[in-house]
């Protein structure tokens, strides 16, 4: 086990578990993606708890079975019609919500520094401003979706920009891993993805808070409707009934 303070590792499965709730919830509780995701948690909470990615051995390296699954599901679900179909039933207004657990993210991130195991480029004390997103996201979801004084490029440039937020720290937390990228922190690397529970930062929360940015992205560019309703997605789920993955 990691050598950290046990409110940390408490902390961050909590955390994991609000940002899959909310992804839950803006997805509309869809059972077999729920199921998927409940099964790659467990697979990958297991493979970090056995200590299977503090190996440093073979090529590719191990830490990559952390991101290339969820990747390539992304590219799946915005490269095939029916994929783009299921992302065209998910609320903008939740997914937008979804970003809070960015805050906790980044707090868990500063204790990993104080206790060795991440470098201080990957907190706010260092080069990591993502905890920026997670607290205008509140404020964001607010005036776009209660007071709708936002309009659609108002949304559109704030996701924009939290998604280069998450982009910065995604590159600077695999350029300071153990392994042959390494190319930061070399006196402290970032250790602390390779363990149970902090491997589901890059295996499942990442992921998703990338799901929600490129979804959100995507559809403010093609000009949906803006801003949702509870009848206006009604209606559009009624348009695509039969054809997501979950019928």
């Amino acid at each position: 086990m990691l050598p950290v303070p046990a409110y940390l590792a408490v902390v961050f499965i909590i955390t994991t578990l609000l940002a899959v709730g909310l992804f839950g919830w803006a997805a509309g509780w869809p059972g077999r993606a729920l199921v998927l995701l409940a099964g790659w948690l467990l697979v990958q909470g297991g493979l970090a708890y056995s200590g299977f990615y503090t190996h440093p051995v073979g090529w590719p390296p191990r830490f990559t079975l952390l991101l290339l699954p969820p990747v390539g599901l992304l590219a799946a679900l915005f490269c095939t019609p029916r994929g783009r179909v299921w992302l065209g039933q998910l609320r903008l207004d939740r997914l937008t919500l979804l970003h809070v657990v960015r805050i906790p993210v980044e707090l868990v991130l500063l204790g990993l520094y104080k206790a060795d195991t991440v470098p201080q480029l990957m907190t706010f004390e260092g080069r990591n401003f993502d905890i920026l997103a997670g607290l205008t996201a509140p404020v964001v979801y607010w005036v776009a979706f209660r007071q709708r004084r936002l309009g659609r490029r108002g949304l559109l440039l704030w996701n924009l920009l939290a998604l280069g937020l998450l982009g910065n720290i995604v590159v600077n937390a695999l350029l300071s891993a153990p392994s042959p990228f390494q190319r930061f922190a070399f006196g402290q690397p970032n250790v602390a993805i390779l363990h149970f529970p902090f491997a589901w930062l890059p295996a499942v929360v990442v992921p998703l808070v990338l799901l929600a940015h490129l979804t959100a992205i995507r559809r403010l560019w093609s000009g949906g409707t803006f801003p949702e309703t509870d009848a206006s997605h009604a209606a559009a789920a009624a348009t695509t009934a039969g054809c997501g993955p979950n019928r």
